[in-house]
């Protein structure tokens, strides 16, 4: 099968579209001439750019009937041959229906109706395998191998200069300044995911303490007012970054970090990807498919299985998945990843 018009859908978030990478060097090596086109939710192509493997990244317009269907007709006139589908869902599998592609490859671990709108549907080996190895069964069904890939993200020279010169500024990166960089990340998209915010504060001035490290809060612009409260609970007066970078900018400055420390969630995923040692906090996640993939790791896990039910509020208050891990295990755990690798600020 040879195809040279390939669309790629991934209507998730930031993590779900970077651990679908390997998909697109997957098809880049299977199809070195093909153009590879990706769909993704407006907020998620950040992570793409850059990326050697893919032409050109597309965001879905979500406005009214009338611009969803305008917006369909201007997929359709690309004139796809072949589409990978690796949302999981009903309306990116109406849209691979809709392009026209005769090769349409696409997920149905539900076994709802649109497994009838693929050509193929692909049948991952596992049921809880990851899922950087789970959306590679797309490879397997167009006949391709699936070698085993690792994400990727690639931050530019202007993205690290940026990071760079923001250090210089705040006196981080300096011939007087050695101090380890440690990045905690006390926010995520849900809130049973997320540690709690005073465990967070305690940590970072532990972890101060006994490293003498400067410490780092993340996360986007809307998780602002999460860092700043911790950073209103803390001794070691942490900077708050969250907000100040773009999602290429803050690969470029985790990689400088000498460990990250976070709940579950995409800049879990960035860090990991760009060889930082990662402690990842998990709840109502399951690590065996969303733990980090790259560099060195550990996660804590206390194996409450809320996959069944995953409420938006949580039946068991104090004995809930997040708030059993405790600080002195996730201070162990750090202290352990930064015996094992060195300092990671670099000109």
């Amino acid at each position: 099968m040879k195809l040279q018009n390939i669309l790629i859908i991934k209507l998730r978030h930031i993590g779900d579209v970077l651990l679908s990478t390997p998909v697109l060097r997957g098809l880049r090596t299977a199809f070195p001439q093909a153009r590879l086109t990706m769909l993704v939710n407006r907020g998620t192509e950040g992570v793409l750019a850059n990326n050697p493997d893919v032409n050109e990244v597309l965001c879905l317009e979500k406005g009214s009937w009338d611009t969803q269907l305008k917006y369909v007709q201007m997929l359709r006139r690309r004139g796809f041959d072949g589409v990978v589908d690796l949302t999981d869902g009903d309306r990116s599998a109406v849209i691979s229906l809709a392009t026209g592609a005769p090769v349409r490859i696409g997920f149905n671990a539900e076994h709802r109706w649109r497994g009838l709108l693929y050509s193929r549907v692909a049948k991952p080996r596992q049921t809880d395998q990851h899922r950087v190895d789970y959306d590679l069964c797309a490879l397997r069904a167009l006949g391709l191998d699936t070698k085993p890939g690792a994400p990727a993200v690639y931050p530019s020279p202007t993205d690290e200069q940026a990071v760079a010169t923001w250090m210089q500024e705040t006196g981080l990166l300096s011939a007087q300044s050695s101090q380890l960089l440690i990045l905690l990340q006390p926010g995520a998209r849900y809130s049973l995911k997320v540690w709690p915010h005073e465990r967070f504060a305690q940590l970072a001035d532990r972890l101060a303490d006994r490293f003498a490290c400067r410490i780092l809060l993340g996360g986007d612009q809307r998780e602002r007012e999460v860092a700043e409260h911790v950073a209103r609970k803390t001794r070691c007066a942490p900077i708050v970054v969250a907000g100040k970078f773009s999602l290429l900018q803050f690969a470029a400055l985790v990689k400088r970090c000498a460990l990250f420390v976070g709940n579950d969630g995409g800049a879990m995923h960035i860090a990991a990807t760009m060889g930082t040692p990662v402690v990842a906090l998990f709840g109502p996640t399951y690590p065996q498919r969303w733990g980090p993939r790259g560099g060195p790791s550990q996660v804590i896990y206390k194996g409450l299985d809320c996959r069944a039910c995953y409420h938006q509020t949580c039946l068991r208050g104090d004995e809930s998945c997040m708030q059993q891990i405790t600080v002195d295990e996730v201070c162990t755990a750090a202290g352990r990843m930064l015996d094992r690798a060195p300092a990671r600020i670099e000109t």
